[in-house]
């Protein structure tokens, strides 16, 4: 996600999340080879496609369209509310009786979000309110996409049937980003060497990235990934803020760490016995 920053600041925006996630599809289609459309329900496609598709537009763009770097991870953060929204809207859909602890366990990851887009002055509903102010079309795109993931990983696993067309839905993305920009009045910055070699940098490590995990949780073991996957918010701030050069305030620090105790919270009290 540090990556895409980078591209998105040297590129533009649109241009910028568009290329990355052209250069992810071709890489996909490289390593997972050419999906067969035929062999893919058409719910799966139009129904997971699209939260898939809505999903790495609203993370693109509230990325690509922070006003600062430091704006930015906070959008990552605010994106790392989705497994404990995963949990919840498990949760509220399944019959299933759920220990009440998962509720203060959700409540813990929120207010990580608030503790670390709040600033030095401490856990403020003011200071909240100023910060998203300066830029609220990014900060709802990030809780939007925070949602969107959260049904898409509920509802995909239902209609899938085993299958996975991560391929066909990046590609769906990367059309949908460039006819974004199309539309819109962003003139793409001239393509450097400098810029292409980051560009391609960023789509090898988003389309391995998805790669990888879809590899591992059709033949690995998937308690072991849930429990590994609730560290993902600590590892990405982390390893964005070292990519884009920034050093994040203790305050920044202790929402992050917030959320991924919450989102641990919630798997450990919903875990199966």
């Amino acid at each position: 996600m540090g990556l895409v920053r980078a591209v998105t600041e040297m590129l533009g925006p649109i241009s910028g999340s568009a290329s990355v996630y052209s250069v992810a599809s071709i890489f996909l289609l490289l390593a997972l080879g050419v999906p067969k459309i035929r062999h893919y329900s058409l719910s799966y496609l139009a129904i997971g496609g699209s939260l898939f598709v809505a999903y790495e537009i609203c993370l693109a763009l509230a990325l690509a369209m922070a006003n600062s770097r430091q704006q930015a991870v906070e959008m990552l953060v605010i994106n790392y509310l989705w497994p404990a929204l995963t949990v919840l809207l498990a949760v509220i859909t399944s019959k299933k009786k759920t220990s009440i602890l998962v509720y203060p366990s959700i409540l813990v990851a929120f207010l990580g979000v608030a503790w670390s887009i709040s600033g030095e002055q401490g856990l403020s509903i003011t200071q909240i309110a100023a910060n998203v102010a300066t830029n609220p079309i990014t900060y709802l795109m990030a809780f939007t996409g925070a949602f969107l993931w959260a049904i898409y990983c509920n509802l995909t696993k239902r209609i899938a049937k085993g299958q996975n067309a991560i391929t066909v839905f990046f590609i769906m993305t990367a059309i949908s980003l460039w006819l974004k920009y199309a539309l819109s009045d962003e003139v793409m910055s001239p393509m450097t060497f400098d810029s292409f070699g980051l560009l391609l940098i960023s789509g090898v490590a988003m389309g391995s990235g998805y790669a990888l995990w879809n590899y591992a949780i059709i033949g690995g073991n998937m308690v072991l990934l849930a429990t590994l996957s609730y560290f993902t918010p600590v590892l990405s701030t982390i390893i964005s803020s070292i990519i884009l050069g920034l050093t994040l305030t203790s305050s920044f620090v202790h929402g992050v760490i917030m959320v991924t105790i919450g989102s641990l919270m919630c798997w450990w009290v919903t875990r199966e016995r």
